[in-house]
């Protein structure tokens, strides 16, 4: 059964509560030994007291701190620090010195009541006493803030981190495909421009389906992502227009299960494929040939691929480094999308012609 998302948001946090209490009661031994062995006082007691005083000056002092930083988000709402639970030396420093005080106080009672004996608290009556324990309480309290706060800062850092990745391969994203987009279209203007000389009244009916077909794919373009439905409704579209173009030379199919088709994917992904197929592949054949696209479940991973049986691709386009424009876009666009868990890969088909196979992750998509 899926946990809910506050379950999944809540998770963190009692792991970095755990994890804070764990430092604070680690130190609080450490600071009991050390009385044991200087003072010769009895270990389970003083344990008992120095948990008692440590946990909550910790807690008074991270709460302090806290309930102050949120205050203080109210006219500073950009400050990382602030988010984070950090007010600032200046105003942690009385923090410290307030909640380490208190906290002698309560703990000791607390102490005394847990142990079931007569405790003196420290007092003004008592200056070195007073002293030594402050001096620890203090000391404990501001290694502990610094340990929360170089773990903030590091947090904060890795955030801005991945930020700054994230804008980055979106950067990347949106130059690739400004490059595609008019990429597809002076190709298609290119076979247009021919068909004119041969054909003007074919070419009319070209122009008619670019027209319609421009229409609808710079508005998909402008997206992040779209349904795998309406990418395989523009190779439709971009097919019917390179029909008009080859005629009977050029057979089509599409292999969409109707599970599939709802599931996001990026834009133009499958295009240069597409185009590639017609250029390098049935263009140079005489009699043509045919184009498959289809899409499949492979455990938890999304197949998309471009089948053609024509005369296959030239052997520097099977390598990551081919010269083909297309196939290098789709390549940088999985990598800036995806990592490592998505790739590209073309192979020549048992029966003729090349296959080109895009592999997703499915959890992404989903």
């Amino acid at each position: 059964m899926a946990l809910s998302s506050p379950v999944l948001h809540a998770r963190p946090r009692v792991a970095a509560l755990l994890r804070y209490l764990g430092v604070g009661i680690v130190v609080c031994g450490s600071v009991a030994v050390f009385f044991t062995f200087a003072f010769g006082n009895d270990f389970g007691s003083v344990l008992v007291v120095s948990l008692c005083i440590g946990l909550t000056s910790q807690l008074l002092i991270d709460g302090g701190r806290r309930l102050l930083a949120r205050w203080l988000l109210r006219s500073r709402p950009d400050d990382p620090a602030l988010r984070n639970g950090w007010p600032g030396w200046r105003w942690t420093a009385p923090i410290v010195l307030v909640g380490s005080w208190v906290g002698i106080q309560i703990g000791y009672s607390l102490g005394a009541w847990i142990l079931g004996i007569d405790l003196q608290r420290p007092g003004m009556d008592r200056p070195r006493s007073v002293f030594i324990v402050m001096a620890i309480s203090v000391a404990v309290a501001v290694a502990v803030i610094f340990w929360s706060w170089s773990r903030a800062r590091l947090a904060a850092s890795e955030a801005q981190a991945q930020a700054a990745q994230r804008a980055a391969a979106e950067n990347q994203l949106k130059l690739l495909e400004s490059q595609l987009e008019p990429h597809m279209l002076f190709n298609t203007l290119a076979n247009l421009r021919v068909l004119i000389a041969l054909d003007a009244p074919r070419a009319q009916a070209m122009l008619d389906h670019l027209i319609a077909f421009l229409r609808a794919t710079l508005s998909a373009s402008r997206t992040g992502m779209h349904p795998l439905a309406q990418e395989f409704e523009r190779l439709s579209d971009y097919l019917a227009l390179m029909a008009v173009r080859m005629g009977p030379r050029l057979q089509t199919a599409f292999d969409l299960p109707e599970e599939l088709r709802n599931l996001p994917v990026p834009p133009l992904l499958l295009q240069p494929l597409v185009e590639n197929s017609i250029k390098h592949g049935l263009e140079p054949k005489v009699e043509g040939g045919r184009i498959e696209l289809r899409a499949q479940r492979d455990g938890n991973s999304l197949l998309l691929s471009v089948h053609d049986t024509g005369i296959g691709l030239t052997p520097d386009a099977f390598a990551p480094g081919g010269s083909h424009f297309g196939l290098e876009q789709v390549r940088q666009r999985l990598t800036a999308l995806y990592g490592n868990r998505a790739h590209l890969a073309l192979e020549p088909a048992a029966e003729g012609g090349t296959r080109a196979i895009i592999t997703l992750p499915w959890p992404t998509l989903t």
